[in-house]
C-alpha cells in the first residue's frame, strides 16, 4: 500500500475512534471491481423519455387504466415527471407535485403547474432489463381547467369528467379501487377509517339550493385549488388515482342568504378535521388524502322558505340533460 493510502487510512481510523492499524502487519486485501460480483451489483435499464410542451395552466399526467402495474421486488416499471434540462434558467415557471414524496408515481398521478407557457416537462419511464418495451406504463395528460389536453406522450386522451346525474343523490364521489359513491347533503359520503382516498365529487341539492348558488373546490396539493366548480358538475378525477386532499364549497346569491354551511372531512392518515365555515379549505395538515366528508346546510334564523320555491316561475331553468 502506498504512503499515501496509509495516511488516509490512519486517519480514517482515527476519525473513527478505531485504533489505527499498522498495514504492513495487517494487509488489507485488494478488491477487485470486475468478475461476477461486480457485474451483479450492477443492472442496466431500459430507460425511454419524452419530453412534452404545456401552455399555462394546471395539468394531471398520469397512468392509463390497464397498465402494467411495477414488480413487488424491484418497483418497476417506474415513471418519473421532472423538469426538461432546457428550464433550469426558468425553475419558477413550472410546479410539479407527485403523491410520493420521492416523487416516483407509482401508479398515481403527477400535477404539474405551469406559471409562463409554453414549458416543457421530462417524463422519464424505467424498466428493467428483461421488460419488453410493450409493457411499459401508457401514460396520459389532461388539463384540469377546462381546456383541452395537449398530445401526451402515450396514445389515448382522458375523457371529460362528467355532471352529476344519479337523479337520487345530491352528493357524489368517487372512492379508489371502490367506484362512485353517494347520499344526500348530511350523511357521510365515503367511510370515515378505509384508508381509501377520493379522486373526485361533485354536490347537486335538489330542492334548497339553484345548482348556480353553490360551487366548490379539490385541494391538489399545498397551495394548489382546482378550478371553482359549480353545482351538479364533478370536481377531480375519475380512474387517474390522483387523490383529493380535501375541499372548499361556499353558497351565493339566495342560498347564501338563506343558509349556512360547514363540512368537516376525514383522511387516510387518521386526522379529522371541521366542522370548517363555509369558504374556507378543509385539509389535512399533513395533507394526507381525504378518505371521506360530511356537508351540513342549516336554515338561517327566520329564513324558512326554500330558496329555489321564492323564485318567480319567469326564471325556471330549462330541464338538466
Amino acid at each position: 500500500m502506498s504512503e499515501a493510502a496509509s495516511a488516509v487510512l490512519a486517519q480514517h481510523d482515527a476519525n473513527s475512534g478505531v485504533p489505527a492499524r499498522n498495514p504492513a502487519a495487517n494487509p488489507v486485501p485488494a478488491q477487485s471491481e470486475s468478475g461476477p460480483e461486480a457485474a451483479s451489483r450492477i443492472a442496466e435499464l431500459r430507460v425511454s423519455g419524452n419530453l412534452m410542451t404545456l401552455d399555462a395552466g394546471l395539468f394531471c399526467v398520469f397512468q392509463a387504466p390497464g397498465s402494467a402495474g411495477p414488480d413487488p421486488a424491484t418497483g418497476l416499471p417506474g415513471v418519473r415527471v421532472s423538469l426538461a434540462p432546457g428550464m433550469a434558467a426558468r425553475p419558477d415557471a413550472v410546479s410539479i407535485s407527485t403523491f410520493r414524496p420521492d416523487g416516483w408515481l407509482d401508479g398515481t398521478g403527477a400535477l404539474v403547474l405551469v406559471k409562463e407557457g409554453p414549458a416543457q416537462i421530462l417524463v422519464t419511464i424505467y424498466q428493467a432489463g428483461q421488460q419488453s418495451a410493450e409493457t411499459a406504463p401508457r401514460l396520459q395528460v389532461l388539463r384540469l381547467n377546462g381546456e383541452p389536453a395537449p398530445a401526451a406522450p402515450a396514445p389515448g386522451t382522458a375523457p371529460a369528467a362528467p355532471v352529476v346525474t344519479a337523479e337520487n343523490l345530491e352528493v357524489l364521489a368517487h372512492v379508489q379501487r371502490t367506484g362512485d359513491v353517494g347520499g344526500a347533503i348530511g350523511d357521510w359520503i365515503g367511510v370515515r377509517g378505509s384508508r381509501q382516498w377520493m379522486e373526485g365529487f361533485g354536490v347537486s341539492p335538489h330542492s334548497a339550493i339553484e345548482p348556480e348558488d353553490i360551487e366548490y373546490q379539490g385541494v391538489l396539493g399545498r397551495g394548489w385549488l382546482s378550478p371553482w366548480v359549480e353545482g351538479g358538475k364533478f370536481c377531480g378525477s375519475r380512474g387517474m388515482a390522483l387523490p383529493l386532499l380535501g375541499f372548499k364549497l361556499r353558497l351565493k346569491g339566495n342560498a347564501a342568504k338563506a343558509f349556512t354551511c360547514s363540512y368537516s372531512a376525514t383522511f387516510i392518515d387518521g386526522s379529522a378535521v371541521g366542522p370548517v365555515p363555509a369558504g374556507e379549505s378543509c385539509e389535512a395538515e399533513s395533507l394526507a388524502a381525504m378518505e371521506a366528508f360530511h356537508i351540513e346546510l342549516r336554515p338561517r334564523e327566520g329564513r324558512q322558505t326554500s330558496p329555489r320555491a321564492a323564485k318567480p316561475k319567469a326564471a325556471a331553468r330549462p330541464a338538466r340533460r
